[in-house]
C-alpha cells in the first residue's frame, strides 16, 4: 500500500494529502484506543481505575498519540483554510509539510512522552507491526517522504530569516481583528516589557505596578468579561493571542492577565448576580487583582483530599488551614479559596468556594490582615508575581462571599474553569516557545564561528526550523480548542491536548535555544537562561503532564 519513494506531491495536493493522512492517523488512534481499552476494562464493562493506573504507560501513550493525530488533522484544516483565503504561501506550505511528515513518522515509530519515555504503537499500545502498516497509507507515506527533509528545513530557515521582523513564522490563520490585537500586544511587550524582564527575573522583583496599570488600559484584564460587567466581551481566541504575545515578552506579564481571566470565569459561571455586579467590573478594570488559592501541601492535584476548612459563625466564614504554590497573593485584592465547609461529606462533595477579600501587601508587610500569614517560595523561574505558602487561622470572609451562595459546589465550580485555564496555559506556552525562537534566531545570526554565522551550520538551522514547525502546531491546536470553547462546545479533551503538547514544545524550544547559545546560554546574563526556567513550569502547573495525559486517556477510553 506504500507510495513510491519517488512520488513528490505538488503544493496544490498538500491539503488533500494532509487531510487524507489525518484520517489515517484517526483510524490508527481509534484502533490503539480499542486495544488499550481491553486492558483497562472492569467486569462491569467500564474503565477500571486500578487497571487504568496499572496501565499508565499505555494509557498516557494513547493520550500522546491521539494528541499527535489531532495535530495532523488541525494542520490539514489550517492549510485548507489558508488556501481558500488565498493565503497558503511557501512558508505555510513548508510548516505543514514538515510538521505533518514529522508527526506522522513519530506516530508510527515512537513519540517522546518525556526525555526518557517513548510510546510506540508496536509494543506500547498492543499493535503488531503488520497491523500498524495498514494505517501507513499512500498519503501518510507521501508526507513522510517529502515532509521533514533537509531541503525543506533549509528552505524554511531561509524564509524565517527573510521574515524575521514578522509577528509569527507564517500566517497564523487568524483574521485581521485578531492580528490587530496581536500587533498591539506585541508593540506593548517590546516597548514596555522585553528590555526590563530579565532584570525583574534576576532580582526576583515584582512586575511594576505601572506595567499593570498600562495592561489595564489596554483591556487585558477584561478581555472576555461580558460588556454588561465592564469587560470587552471578546471571544476566548482573543485571550489566546493576548496571552501568547505577552508571554512572548515575559511569562510573568502574560500570566497576570490569565489570573484575572480565570477568576472572572469562576465568578461568571458560579456566582450570583450580585457577586458578578460587585466583582467583575473591578476585575475588568484592573482595580481588583485576584489570586487562586486551591493547592495544599499534601494534596497537589488530589483536590478531593483537601483539608483547609471554613466554619460558619453567624454571617461570617472562618478559614483555617494551609495552602501552597499560591501565585501573586501579596498584591492580590481577592482570593478565590477552595475550602471544606462540610467535613461530614468526603471527597469533592464537601468543598465550597469563597471569595476572600484582603488588603494589598508589600514585601515589608506581605499580609496586613488578621488571620493570614505566609512565606515566599523561592523558584527557578516564573517570577514577577512571587509564589507563597499561606497559613489561615480563623481568617474571616463574609457569608455573602460564598460563591453562588451555595455550599458543596466548589469543585464543580472550579471544574467549569479548567477548559479555559488549560487553553490559556497552552497559549502562554506558545508565547514562551516563540520567545525562545526569537532569542535562538538572533544569536545564531549574530554569533560567528569558523568564519560564518552559526545559522549557516545545518544542525543549528535544523533546530530553528523545528522550533518554528512545532510552535505552529501548538498554536493551531490552541486556537482550535479556543474556537470550540467560543462555540459553546465541550472542549476539555482539545484543551488538554493543546496544553500537553504546548508545554513540551515550549521546553524543547527553550532547551534548543540555549544549546544554540552554547556556554553563553548557561550564563545568567543571557535572557535565554530565564526562558529555559520559565518554560519548565509549563508541564507542571494547571495539571502536570502526567495528570493531563491521564485525563485525556480516560476521556478517550470512556468514549470508545
Amino acid at each position: 500500500m506504500s507510495a513510491s519513494p519517488a512520488f513528490q506531491p505538488e503544493p496544490q495536493d498538500l491539503v488533500a494529502l494532509t487531510k487524507a493522512a489525518g484520517e489515517s492517523a484517526k483510524r490508527l488512534v481509534a484502533e490503539a484506543t480499542r486495544r488499550v481499552r481491553t486492558r483497562v476494562l472492569g467486569t462491569d464493562g467500564k474503565v477500571d481505575a486500578a487497571k487504568l493506573e496499572a496501565e499508565q504507560h499505555a494509557a498516557h501513550g494513547l493520550a500522546w498519540i491521539a494528541t499527535y493525530g489531532e495535530a495532523v488533522r488541525e494542520l490539514g484544516t489550517y492549510a485548507a483554510n489558508l488556501r481558500e483565503a488565498g493565503r497558503l504561501g511557501e512558508t505555510e506550505t513548508l510548516l505543514v509539510k514538515i510538521g505533518a511528515g514529522e508527526y506522522l513518522e513519530q506516530m508510527f515509530s515512537g513519540i517522546p512522552m518525556s526525555q526518557g519515555e517513548m510510546v510506540r504503537p508496536v509494543g506500547s499500545l498492543g499493535l503488531t507491526a503488520r497491523e500498524v502498516q495498514q494505517f501507513r497509507t499512500d498519503a501518510v507515506e507521501a508526507l513522510i517522504a517529502d515532509g521533514n527533509t533537509p531541503e525543506n528545513r533549509a528552505a524554511l530557515v531561509q524564509k524565517i530569516r527573510d521574515g524575521a521582523a514578522s509577528a509569527t513564522v507564517g500566517d497564523s490563520g487568524l483574521d485581521e481583528d485578531m492580528e490587530a490585537i496581536r500587533s498591539e500586544m506585541r508593540r506593548f511587550g517590546k516597548a514596555e516589557v522585553v528590555a526590563q524582564a530579565h532584570e525583574w527575573h534576576l532580582k526576583n522583583d515584582y512586575i511594576p505596578m505601572e506595567i499593570v496599570a498600562k495592561m489595564a488600559e489596554l483591556g487585558v484584564f477584561g478581555l472576555t468579561i461580558p460588556e454588561e460587567y465592564g469587560g470587552m466581551g471578546l471571544p476566548k481566541i482573543s485571550m489566546c493571542v493576548v496571552s501568547e504575545e505577552l508571554s512572548r515578552a515575559y511569562i510573568g506579564v502574560g500570566s497576570l492577565g490569565t489570573r484575572s481571566e480565570i477568576a472572572a470565569e469562576l465568578i461568571l459561571c458560579g456566582g450570583t448576580e450580585e457577586q458578578k455586579q460587585r466583582f467583575l467590573p473591578k476585575i475588568a478594570s484592573g482595580d481588583i487583582l485576584p489570586t487562586a488559592v486551591f493547592t495544599e501541601p499534601n494534596t497537589g492535584s488530589d483536590l478531593a483530599s483537601l483539608r483547609t476548612k471554613a466554619v460558619k459563625d453567624g454571617e461570617t466564614w472562618k478559614i483555617s488551614g494551609n495552602k501552597t504554590w499560591i501565585t501573586h497573593p501579596v498584591r492580590a485584592d481577592i482570593m478565590t479559596v477552595l475550602v471544606r465547609t462540610k467535613p461530614e461529606e468526603k471527597g469533592h462533595r464537601g468543598l465550597s468556594m469563597l471569595i476572600a477579600e484582603k488588603p494589598r501587601g508589600t514585601d515589608a508587610e506581605p499580609f496586613p490582615v488578621e488571620g493570614l500569614t505566609g512565606g515566599e517560595i523561592e523558584v527557578l523561574g516564573y517570577r514577577g508575581m512571587k509564589e507563597y505558602e499561606l497559613a489561615f487561622e480563623n481568617f474571616e470572609v463574609p457569608a455573602a462571599n460564598l460563591l453562588g451562595e451555595v455550599e458543596g459546589k466548589g469543585f464543580a465550580q472550579l471544574m467549569q474553569t479548567f477548559e479555559s485555564a488549560r487553553i490559556q496555559t497552552a497559549a502562554r506556552a506558545v508565547g514562551v516557545a516563540q520567545s525562545a525562537l526569537d532569542l535562538g534566531l538572533r544569536y545564531a545570526e549574530d554569533r560567528v564561528q569558523f568564519g560564518k554565522p552559526l545559522i549557516s551550520f545545518p544542525r543549528v538551522a535544523d533546530k530553528l526550523a523545528m522550533m518554528a514547525v512545532e510552535i505552529n502546531i501548538a498554536r493551531q491546536l490552541t486556537y482550535f480548542s479556543a474556537r470550540e470553547k467560543d462555540e459553546g462546545k465541550r472542549c476539555d479533551l482539545e484543551a488538554g491536548m493543546a496544553k500537553l503538547l504546548g508545554a513540551r514544545v515550549a521546553w524543547a524550544a527553550a532547551d534548543n535555544a540555549l544549546q544554540i547559545h552554547g556556554g553563553n546560554g548557561f550564563a545568567l546574563e543571557y535572557a535565554v537562561s530565564r526562558v529555559l526556567c520559565d518554560a519548565r513550569i509549563l508541564s507542571i502547573f494547571e495539571g502536570a503532564a502526567e495528570i493531563q495525559a491521564q485525563v485525556i486517556a480516560r476521556r478517550l477510553l470512556e468514549a470508545a
